[in-house]
């Protein structure tokens, strides 16, 4: 199972590649009003598909036993949505003076705004040992909570298209992503024996339509004449990510390592993944909504695009550290817990 999942995130990652070559060789078939459609497609079709896929896939009926854990909840919720955004914004007011690529940078504070993924931070404190329960509630509940979040986040630290106005926003977005997000759930209650019996290939099809919505969003870029993108920023885009990993990952380590934390290892593991990680699948779409008409929207999407792969590289080449850490710490719970 564990090599199915690894095959599907490197065919999704050379499928990042050759939509955005694809869409660099022939920009005209995916713009707005070429063969595709995109401004139908895409926008309705497309995403209502993503989000119906997930609401057919999420497991919420799973998730009543993690309640009790209101303060890891607590944790995992405000500081991706609330210190992670509140902390790239603030990184951002220095590196503005920069030479970087303004859109780039702007692409760096929606990574911040987004909510946790639904599979890879579960995928990873599985794999660790961690808390799977708590990984599972709070990728799901960070997903439903980022359908309302995430684009008032988007909306207060960059503002939307002027072309698209607030209510237009998040009309489409009650109708595109929460009306099938709830149709899909409740038509899981229908069908749960059968998904489960038959485990339908939810990842893939997510990963196709979003590679859709990719190759569309980077022909509308390629289109326009007046964007150039510079390879410097995008080499010093790429290190700032990889270093906001890193940092963040720290970070949630250190604060819920502490004496007081009232955390286990385990609990630790799945902070770890779950507060760093952010989602391609839901943010993506979200973008592509807030954003509509932006001429640069496909260069705001870079660095969620560069930091879905890099989230999932870093997670498994730390995977044996972290594991050795808990492991570890368990035993010198274990050693110190007096005898009676």
């Amino acid at each position: 199972m564990r090599l199915l999942e690894r095959a599907r995130k490197e065919w999704f990652m050379v499928g990042i590649v050759v939509a955005i070559g694809a869409a660099k060789l022939e920009p005209s078939v995916g713009v707005n009003g070429g063969p595709l459609k995109p401004e139908i497609t895409v926008a309705y079709i497309a995403v209502a598909t993503i989000f119906f896929n997930s609401g057919l896939s999420l497991k919420t009926e799973e998730l009543t036993s993690a309640l009790v854990h209101l303060k890891l909840h607590l944790f995992i919720q405000i500081f991706t949505l609330a210190f992670f955004p509140a902390a790239i914004w603030l990184f951002l007011q220095l590196l503005s003076v920069t030479s970087i690529n303004e859109w780039l940078l702007k692409g760096l504070q929606t990574v911040g705004c987004m909510p946790p993924p639904v599979s890879s931070a579960v995928i990873l404190t599985k794999a660790v040992g961690g808390n799977e329960a708590a990984a599972i509630f709070n990728s799901a509940f960070g997903s439903f909570l980022g359908i309302v979040v995430t684009p008032v986040l988007l909306l207060l630290f960059l503002g939307s298209s002027s072309s698209v106005p607030f209510t237009s926003i998040f009309s489409q977005l009650f109708m595109t992503v929460v009306v099938p997000l709830v149709i899909g759930q409740i038509v899981r209650r229908y069908i749960k024996d059968w998904l489960e019996r038959k485990k339908p290939p939810f990842g893939v099809v997510s990963s196709s339509v979003l590679l859709m919505i990719i190759y569309t969003t980077f022909c509308d870029t390629f289109s326009n004449p007046n964007i150039d993108l510079d390879k410097f920023s995008l080499i010093l885009i790429l290190f700032i990510i990889v270093s906001v990993q890193l940092s963040f990952m720290l970070l949630t380590f250190i604060f819920s390592t502490r004496n007081n934390s009232g955390f286990t290892p385990a609990d630790t593991v799945a902070i770890i993944f779950c507060s760093t990680h952010k989602s391609l699948t839901l943010g993506i779409p979200m973008l592509k909504i807030v954003f509509a008409g932006h001429e640069h929207l496909s260069l705001i999407s870079v660095p969620l695009l560069i930091y879905h792969p890099a989230q999932i590289l870093l997670g498994s080449v730390l995977v044996p550290t972290i594991k050795s850490w808990m492991v570890s710490r368990q035993k010198g719970v274990k050693l110190t817990r007096p005898t009676v």
